[in-house]
Protein backbone atom coordinates (compact mmCIF):
# COMPACT_ATOMS: atom_id res chain seq x y z
CA UNK A 1 0.00 0.00 0.00
CA UNK A 2 2.93 2.56 0.62
CA UNK A 3 4.48 1.59 -2.46
CA UNK A 4 1.12 2.75 -4.40
CA UNK A 5 0.46 5.86 -2.30
CA UNK A 6 4.09 6.49 -2.67
CA UNK A 7 3.65 6.09 -6.81
CA UNK A 8 0.44 8.44 -6.38
CA UNK A 9 2.65 11.41 -4.41
CA UNK A 10 5.20 10.86 -7.06
CA UNK A 11 3.15 11.03 -10.42
CA UNK A 12 1.31 13.62 -8.86
CA UNK A 13 4.29 15.65 -7.17
CA UNK A 14 5.46 15.52 -10.55
CA UNK A 15 2.56 17.65 -12.08
CA UNK A 16 2.79 20.30 -9.47
CA UNK A 17 6.10 22.05 -10.69
CA UNK A 18 4.83 22.58 -13.85
CA UNK A 19 2.51 25.30 -12.93
CA UNK A 20 5.02 27.52 -11.42
CA UNK A 21 7.66 26.70 -14.94
CA UNK A 22 4.60 27.80 -16.93
CA UNK A 23 4.27 30.83 -15.25
CA UNK A 24 8.27 31.84 -14.82
CA UNK A 25 8.27 31.12 -18.94
CA UNK A 26 5.53 33.04 -19.59
CA UNK A 27 6.88 36.36 -17.21
CA UNK A 28 10.21 35.49 -18.74
CA UNK A 29 8.88 36.03 -21.87
CA UNK A 30 7.50 39.00 -20.99
CA UNK A 31 10.46 40.25 -19.11
CA UNK A 32 12.01 40.08 -22.02
CA UNK A 33 10.12 41.95 -24.30
CA UNK A 34 9.31 44.46 -22.30
CA UNK A 35 13.41 44.78 -22.07
CA UNK A 36 14.39 44.76 -25.81
CA UNK A 37 11.41 46.46 -27.35
CA UNK A 38 9.63 48.52 -24.62
CA UNK A 39 8.43 51.10 -26.64
CA UNK A 40 6.21 48.53 -28.57
CA UNK A 41 4.85 47.26 -24.88
CA UNK A 42 4.19 50.90 -23.83
CA UNK A 43 2.05 51.51 -27.10
CA UNK A 44 0.15 48.38 -26.43
CA UNK A 45 -0.73 48.91 -22.61
CA UNK A 46 -1.08 52.93 -22.72
CA UNK A 47 0.76 55.69 -20.27
CA UNK A 48 -0.11 53.79 -16.87
CA UNK A 49 2.79 51.20 -18.20
CA UNK A 50 5.35 53.84 -19.64
CA UNK A 51 4.89 56.28 -16.28
CA UNK A 52 6.09 52.58 -14.07
CA UNK A 53 8.72 51.81 -16.17
CA UNK A 54 10.11 55.73 -15.10
CA UNK A 55 10.03 54.41 -11.45
CA UNK A 56 10.21 50.61 -12.46
CA UNK A 57 12.45 48.79 -14.47
CA UNK A 58 9.54 46.34 -15.04
CA UNK A 59 11.62 44.02 -17.34
CA UNK A 60 14.29 43.33 -14.96
CA UNK A 61 11.97 42.72 -12.70
CA UNK A 62 9.65 40.18 -14.59
CA UNK A 63 12.76 38.23 -15.58
CA UNK A 64 13.96 37.40 -12.24
CA UNK A 65 10.43 36.71 -11.06
CA UNK A 66 10.27 34.36 -14.18
CA UNK A 67 13.59 32.75 -13.31
CA UNK A 68 12.84 32.37 -9.51
CA UNK A 69 9.69 30.47 -10.80
CA UNK A 70 11.32 28.27 -13.54
CA UNK A 71 14.07 27.38 -11.58
CA UNK A 72 11.34 26.41 -8.53
CA UNK A 73 9.59 24.50 -10.96
CA UNK A 74 12.77 22.50 -12.30
CA UNK A 75 14.05 21.43 -9.18
CA UNK A 76 10.44 19.80 -7.66
CA UNK A 77 10.22 17.76 -11.11
CA UNK A 78 13.89 16.85 -11.16
CA UNK A 79 13.95 15.86 -7.15
CA UNK A 80 10.85 13.80 -7.85
CA UNK A 81 11.74 12.37 -11.63
CA UNK A 82 15.57 11.21 -10.01
CA UNK A 83 14.48 11.34 -6.67
CA UNK A 84 16.93 13.95 -5.76
CA UNK A 85 16.78 14.70 -1.79
CA UNK A 86 19.13 17.96 -2.30
CA UNK A 87 16.41 19.02 -4.98
CA UNK A 88 13.49 17.98 -3.20
CA UNK A 89 14.57 20.26 0.22
CA UNK A 90 15.50 23.15 -1.86
CA UNK A 91 12.33 22.91 -3.38
CA UNK A 92 10.76 22.39 0.01
CA UNK A 93 12.25 25.53 1.68
CA UNK A 94 12.37 27.81 -1.13
CA UNK A 95 8.28 27.56 -1.44
CA UNK A 96 8.11 27.86 2.34
CA UNK A 97 10.02 31.10 1.90
CA UNK A 98 7.66 31.96 -0.76
CA UNK A 99 4.22 30.97 1.20
CA UNK A 100 6.01 32.72 4.52
CA UNK A 101 6.08 35.84 2.61
CA UNK A 102 3.15 35.75 1.38
CA UNK A 103 1.23 35.23 4.49
CA UNK A 104 3.24 38.06 6.63
CA UNK A 105 2.43 40.40 3.59
CA UNK A 106 -1.51 39.19 3.89
CA UNK A 107 -1.71 39.87 7.69
CA UNK A 108 0.24 43.16 7.39
CA UNK A 109 -1.86 44.39 4.94
CA UNK A 110 -4.97 43.83 7.09
CA UNK A 111 -3.27 44.72 10.60
CA UNK A 112 -1.13 47.38 9.45
CA UNK A 113 -3.84 49.01 6.64
CA UNK A 114 -3.74 52.54 8.50
CA UNK A 115 0.48 52.79 8.47
CA UNK A 116 0.25 51.74 4.83
CA UNK A 117 -1.86 54.94 4.22
CA UNK A 118 -0.44 56.95 6.23
CA UNK A 119 3.03 55.89 5.12
CA UNK A 120 1.97 55.98 1.65
CA UNK A 121 0.11 59.57 2.20
CA UNK A 122 3.77 61.35 3.00
CA UNK A 123 5.39 59.61 -0.16
CA UNK A 124 2.09 60.11 -2.82
CA UNK A 125 0.21 63.61 -1.77
CA UNK A 126 3.36 65.72 -2.19
CA UNK A 127 4.49 64.48 -5.50
CA UNK A 128 0.36 64.97 -6.68
CA UNK A 129 0.79 68.32 -5.45
CA UNK A 130 4.57 68.85 -7.30
CA UNK A 131 3.95 66.78 -10.77
CA UNK A 132 0.28 66.72 -11.43
CA UNK A 133 -0.74 68.95 -14.49
CA UNK A 134 3.31 69.34 -14.94
CA UNK A 135 4.49 66.35 -15.69
CA UNK A 136 2.74 64.31 -18.68
CA UNK A 137 2.99 60.61 -17.60
CA UNK A 138 2.26 61.14 -14.32
CA UNK A 139 -1.17 63.05 -14.81
CA UNK A 140 -2.55 60.61 -17.27
CA UNK A 141 -1.84 57.69 -14.54
CA UNK A 142 -3.42 59.50 -12.40
CA UNK A 143 -6.49 60.75 -14.76
CA UNK A 144 -6.98 56.54 -15.74
CA UNK A 145 -6.98 55.74 -12.05
CA UNK A 146 -9.42 58.12 -11.23
CA UNK A 147 -11.76 57.71 -14.20
CA UNK A 148 -11.28 54.04 -13.31
CA UNK A 149 -11.83 53.68 -9.81
CA UNK A 150 -14.06 56.96 -9.75
CA UNK A 151 -11.88 58.62 -6.88
CA UNK A 152 -10.42 62.22 -6.56
CA UNK A 153 -6.37 61.94 -5.59
CA UNK A 154 -4.95 59.78 -3.01
CA UNK A 155 -7.00 60.97 0.38
CA UNK A 156 -9.73 63.39 -1.42
CA UNK A 157 -9.60 66.46 -3.33
CA UNK A 158 -7.62 68.73 -1.15
CA UNK A 159 -4.06 66.43 -2.53
CA UNK A 160 -4.60 68.68 -5.61
CA UNK A 161 -4.53 72.28 -3.54
CA UNK A 162 -1.59 74.36 -4.80
CA UNK A 163 -0.63 71.64 -7.72
CA UNK A 164 0.27 73.14 -11.39
CA UNK A 165 -2.89 71.44 -12.39
CA UNK A 166 -4.82 73.99 -10.00
CA UNK A 167 -2.75 76.79 -10.07
CA UNK A 168 -3.08 77.09 -13.66
CA UNK A 169 -6.40 75.98 -14.53
CA UNK A 170 -7.88 77.54 -11.03
CA UNK A 171 -10.26 74.27 -10.64
CA UNK A 172 -9.65 70.51 -9.69
CA UNK A 173 -10.24 67.82 -11.94
CA UNK A 174 -13.12 66.78 -13.17
CA UNK A 175 -13.09 63.20 -11.10
CA UNK A 176 -12.99 65.62 -8.17
CA UNK A 177 -16.62 66.47 -8.56
CA UNK A 178 -18.27 62.97 -9.96
CA UNK A 179 -22.12 63.29 -8.89
CA UNK A 180 -22.81 59.66 -8.31
CA UNK A 181 -26.60 60.00 -8.52
CA UNK A 182 -26.41 61.26 -11.61
CA UNK A 183 -23.30 59.72 -13.20
CA UNK A 184 -22.28 63.01 -14.27
CA UNK A 185 -19.46 65.54 -13.49
CA UNK A 186 -20.04 68.88 -12.00
CA UNK A 187 -18.07 71.77 -13.52
CA UNK A 188 -16.67 73.87 -12.65
CA UNK A 189 -15.41 71.72 -10.63
CA UNK A 190 -14.26 74.56 -7.78
CA UNK A 191 -13.17 73.49 -3.83
CA UNK A 192 -16.94 74.29 -2.94
CA UNK A 193 -18.28 71.62 -5.31
CA UNK A 194 -15.15 68.90 -4.85
CA UNK A 195 -16.42 69.50 -0.90
CA UNK A 196 -19.93 69.11 -1.49
CA UNK A 197 -19.32 65.87 -3.55
CA UNK A 198 -17.44 64.49 -1.21
CA UNK A 199 -15.75 61.65 -3.97
CA UNK A 200 -13.58 59.28 -2.28
CA UNK A 201 -10.00 59.14 -2.48
CA UNK A 202 -8.33 56.34 -4.39
CA UNK A 203 -6.51 54.63 -1.61
CA UNK A 204 -10.32 54.03 0.13
CA UNK A 205 -11.82 53.39 -3.25
CA UNK A 206 -9.24 50.63 -3.61
CA UNK A 207 -9.74 49.25 -0.19
CA UNK A 208 -13.85 49.12 -0.76
CA UNK A 209 -13.13 47.67 -4.28
CA UNK A 210 -10.79 44.99 -2.57
CA UNK A 211 -13.82 44.60 0.31
CA UNK A 212 -16.32 43.68 -1.60
CA UNK A 213 -14.40 41.44 -3.88
CA UNK A 214 -13.29 39.74 -0.56
CA UNK A 215 -14.86 36.62 -1.70
CA UNK A 216 -13.02 36.01 -5.52
CA UNK A 217 -9.84 37.54 -3.55
CA UNK A 218 -9.90 35.06 -0.89
CA UNK A 219 -10.69 32.32 -3.48
CA UNK A 220 -7.92 32.96 -5.57
CA UNK A 221 -5.24 33.57 -2.61
CA UNK A 222 -6.67 30.28 -0.75
CA UNK A 223 -6.13 28.38 -3.83
CA UNK A 224 -2.56 29.49 -4.64
CA UNK A 225 -1.90 28.98 -0.47
CA UNK A 226 -3.33 25.26 -0.75
CA UNK A 227 -1.35 24.08 -4.24
CA UNK A 228 1.90 25.40 -2.48
CA UNK A 229 1.14 23.58 0.92
CA UNK A 230 0.35 20.49 -1.18
CA UNK A 231 3.48 20.45 -3.01
CA UNK A 232 5.16 21.63 0.57
CA UNK A 233 3.79 18.02 2.04
CA UNK A 234 4.54 16.03 -0.91
CA UNK A 235 7.67 16.64 -1.16
CA UNK A 236 8.40 16.46 2.56
CA UNK A 237 6.62 13.15 2.14
CA UNK A 238 9.23 11.95 -0.68
CA UNK A 239 11.89 13.52 0.95
CA UNK A 240 11.32 11.85 4.41
CA UNK A 241 10.70 8.32 2.33
CA UNK A 242 13.69 8.21 0.18
CA UNK A 243 16.44 5.97 1.10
Amino acid sequence: LSCVVGSCLTALFQGLPLCPQLCGVALLAVGIWVSVDGTSFMKIFGPLSSSAMQFVNVGYFLIAAGAVLLTLGFLGCYGAQTENKCALIMFFFILLVIFIAEVAAAVVALVYTTVAENFLTLMVVPTIKKEYGSQKDFTQVWNSTMEGLKCCGFTNYTDFEDSPYVKQNNVFPPYCCFDRNNGTFVEPCTSVEAQNQKVEGCFNQLLYDIRTNAVTVGGVAAGIGGLELAAMIVSMYLYCNLK
